[in-house]
């Protein structure tokens, strides 16, 4: 869930990550995670805020390939700390398992080994065969060479792997006790957003979709990066790919736009931006049990309580 950077408008936010839930503020973020013996345990740290790091990320485009970055770092602690709880627990209930010292901790080449191969593997499956399955479709059929029609079917394609893999993932055990936790999420960001006082009781009554979720960033940028990829002159295969990646950035920053832009005017025309992201929630988001709400309520104490003791204040939007 993207954090909006600009006083006024600044809101918790969070994500979910293996049997718990890190939430954040503006100065600060805990992560909470429930260990098999029913024990939540918890990792704080403070943060500073882009917007006051440097002037040049308060400006459009710029803030939000920079809040997205600090969003994957965040994250990437955060489910590194989830799984060396998960090993603990593992050790816990493995007297032969006993990891040396040096390696009971995930290392840190390990997780950012995986985050590279996580990048190639998105570039493959969402940049490479779109465009490799709409040129030889255009080849075999005409008809779909056209500028418009090769960019728009190259953007249903993406869009339909994208649909199609993550309802593959959400059937996986695992992953559906994750979806959990990202509905835990939301009923606790939404419960505190109302101005109630913020219990598993409280929580459980709000929805699970919630229209800055990350879900409703993602398809903002698959729908906006149809025509700005129809803005690319080349006709060559590669020529056209090293494009697309290399217009990354400009299509992040111009969808953070729209969402924050949106996020700022409910209920206006540009809310119909996040309308796909919250029926996408149907799959990404599940009810979670109040156990699980429990652990999003004490990420969120946490946060709150460290933000708190930095002098920090958060206005509701």
């Amino acid at each position: 869930m993207p954090i909006l950077e600009g006083g006024e408008e600044t809101l918790v936010g969070g994500q979910a990550v293996m049997e718990g839930v890190m939430m954040r503020a503006p100065h600060s973020y805990c992560v909470a995670v429930r260990k098999g013996n029913g024990e939540i345990v918890t990792g704080e740290k403070q943060l500073v805020r882009l917007s006051e790091r440097n002037r040049i990320y308060r400006f459009p485009l710029i803030r939000g390939v920079a809040t997205l970055c600090q969003a994957m770092k965040l994250g990437y602690d955060a489910l590194r700390f989830s799984t060396n709880v998960a090993f603990d627990d593992l050790a816990a209930k493995d007297p032969k398992y006993q990891p040396k010292a040096e390696t009971k901790e995930l290392p840190g080449w390990a997780m950012t080994g995986n985050l590279l191969f996580s990048a190639a593997f998105l570039i493959l499956l969402y940049k490479f065969l779109p465009l490799f399955l709409v040129t030889k479709l255009s080849k075999a059929y005409p008809v779909f060479a056209g500028h418009l029609a090769f960019n728009g079917v190259d953007g249903g394609i993406r869009i339909l792997i994208f649909l199609a893999f993550l309802y593959g993932v959400s059937r996986l055990k695992d992953m559906h006790r994750m979806f959990q936790y990202h509905g835990a999420e939301h009923k606790v960001v939404f419960n505190y957003e109302a101005g109630q006082p913020v219990t598993v009781e409280n929580a459980q009554r709000f929805t699970t979709f919630h229209p800055r979720c990350g879900t409703s960033f993602l398809m903002v940028l698959m729908f906006l990066a149809i025509p700005i990829n129809a803005l690319i002159p080349f006709d060559a295969f590669w020529a056209k790919l090293v494009c697309r990646i290399l217009l990354l950035p400009v299509t992040i920053g111009l969808s953070y736009e729209l969402i924050r832009f949106a996020a700022k005017r409910p209920g206006s025309i540009l809310s119909l931006v996040t309308a796909p992201g919250l029926w996408l929630q149907r799959i990404t988001t599940q009810p979670p049990a109040n156990d699980q709400a429990e652990v999003a309520i004490r990420a969120l104490d946490g946060a709150m309580t460290l933000e708190a003791a930095q002098g920090g204040e958060l206005i509701i939007a």
